[in-house]
């Protein structure tokens, strides 16, 4: 069956936000006397939001997070929202080149501020319209259960086994796999180094891009009909 609908995750595949954030977050922990490095960071808590990240970063240090903790990733977090962060490399030009019959939407563990104003520093907010779906307000179960996936393609009124996804975290592909969409380990951010599409590869995902030229010409064969498990990397 034709591919119908479009779901990109956000961090990662739109924006090169897991590298800033995840060097943040050691730096933090690091000055808090948990030495972490960034590919640790990386490697523990990508992908993950609210609860899911909190606990994770507490397994880590052993122990609950420090007073000031959240404090510290607030004022990251503003500080991004205010400066930009720069795409991932063609992201915009392909979501610009999408023909406007392709139904598209964010399914992101960010919040919907941080998508929109991220949106908007990269002139993309009218692309997506109102369709942006976070983990950590549209449902109760985020990333990596399957629900935002299944939220994000009801909202859109396209059956999730006729969408794409775009994802670049495991714990973002996990839960893609699991919702019975098409998806794309997409591997054109900063953060991701040898080794990661043979991760997303034993998730799961049904093909791994290298750059959106990539997923350009996965997303044409997957709109003519053409074989739907591709298994294989482009080019």
């Amino acid at each position: 069956m034709p591919i119908q609908a479009l779901l990109f995750d956000f961090d990662g595949v739109l924006i090169e936000s897991e590298a800033s954030g995840n060097r943040h977050l050691a730096d933090y922990l690091t000055a808090a006397g948990h030495p972490t490095s960034a590919d640790q960071a990386m490697a523990q808590f990508m992908g993950l939001s609210g609860t899911d990240f909190t606990g994770a970063v507490e397994r880590w240090i052993g122990r609950p997070l420090p007073d000031d903790f959240r404090a510290a990733r607030q004022a990251e977090d503003e500080r991004c929202l205010v400066e930009g962060i720069a795409e991932v490399e063609g992201a915009a030009a392909f979501v610009r080149s999408l023909p406007d019959d392709l139904p598209r939407a964010v399914v992101s563990s960010s919040r919907v501020r941080w998508i929109r104003t991220h949106l908007q520093h990269l002139g993309l907010l009218t692309s997506f319209g109102d369709h942006l779906y976070s983990g950590a307000e549209h449902v109760e179960r985020g990333k990596p259960a399957p629900d935002l996936y299944w939220y994000g393609a009801e909202r859109l009124g396209v059956p999730i086994e006729r969408c794409v996804v775009i994802e670049d975290s495991p714990v973002g592909a996990t839960g893609a796999v699991a919702s019975g969409a098409y998806v794309i380990g997409l591997v054109a951010a900063s953060h991701c180094g040898p080794g990661h599409a043979e991760r997303l590869r034993a998730i799961g995902v049904d093909a791994i891009a290298r750059d959106y030229d990539e997923v350009a010409a996965l997303l044409t064969r997957l709109r003519s009909g053409g074989e739907r498990k591709a298994q294989q990397p482009v080019g």
